[in-house]
């Protein structure tokens, strides 16, 4: 399994998110063996220049915290970006280390419908406009160098425009919309039929009082004789075994209590962080 994530320049730059992932990345129990990260690097995020937006002249930069190799390739060269792709497949294959393209690109339309970039970045779209889009750059390379017909390339447009045409047309017979459908795995007997969720109502999970007493017990002793144990840690015990005794929970002995209870039922509870680490909780 290989995870990609495909970010925005302004927020690769921007959302803290992606910092904290970054320093998770190489961590024991919370790697993915390597991440690939793909920017789409449209210059410019919503009307925020990047000079406005980041100190740093690549919106990639925070990917250097981690020394992940960074490759900013031109988006309108395809076959320089499939190469990029390439190499960053096989780095992250061999190193098991994240890695980054950067794609830089630019939007030829505006943030959204409703968006006239002309309003904020005039000079900038001036340019864009004149830009040749970069399927027709590709397609005229590939007639010139004679490695495809125009007829070709005209039928190859013709077949994926009927694609998207069939699928619309084949979108308005829908009249009703499932909940269901727009799951990626239904979880199997939460929905009816119909996509309208079950009953919401739980099973019962009371447990009785003799196990949550034997937890109890449990979580208020040393496993080992003769442990010399942190006089501040027996004090925790002691006060914990009394409230067992006295038929009283407080927060930290009602959570021993629920992973007791779990784990007496076989299932296995991972916990993870340092207050676990420090018995906190």
């Amino acid at each position: 399994v290989m995870s990609i994530l495909l970010h925005g320049d302004a927020a690769f730059a921007g959302q803290g998110v992606v910092y904290e992932t970054f320093h998770l990345s190489d961590l024991p129990s919370y790697t993915t063996n390597g991440t690939i990260h793909v920017v789409v690097n449209n210059q410019i995020g919503f009307t925020t220049d990047p000079r406005m937006a980041r100190s740093s002249p690549y919106p990639t930069d925070v990917a250097r915290v981690v020394n992940a190799p960074i490759f900013h390739v031109n988006a309108d060269d395809p076959e320089a970006v499939m190469y990029v792709c390439s190499v960053a497949a096989e780095w992250r294959n061999t190193f098991n280390k994240d890695v980054v393209v950067d794609l830089v690109c630019y939007r030829r339309r505006g943030h959204n419908e409703m968006d006239e970039p002309m309003f904020t970045q005039p000079l900038m779209y001036k340019q864009i406009h004149k830009q040749v889009p970069v399927l027709k750059k590709y397609a005229d390379k590939l007639i010139a160098d004679g490695t495809v017909t125009l007829q070709e390339f005209e039928e190859e447009i013709a077949k994926y425009d009927r694609i998207c045409e069939e699928a619309y047309t084949r979108s308005k017979d829908n009249k009703i919309l499932h909940i269901k459908h727009w799951l990626d795995s239904p979880w199997p007997g939460f929905f009816t039929v119909d996509g309208e969720p079950k009953s919401m109502s739980c099973p019962p999970t009371g447990i009785s009082e003799e196990l949550l007493t034997h937890i109890g017990n449990v979580a208020s002793s040393v496993p080992v004789d003769d442990f010399k144990i942190h006089s501040g840690l027996s004090r925790i015990l002691k006060a914990r075994s009394e409230m067992t005794k006295n038929r009283v929970v407080d927060w930290a002995l009602a959570e021993y209590m629920a992973f007791g209870s779990v784990l007496k039922e076989g299932i296995h509870v991972r916990l993870s962080g340092q207050d676990v680490e420090r018995g906190t909780f």
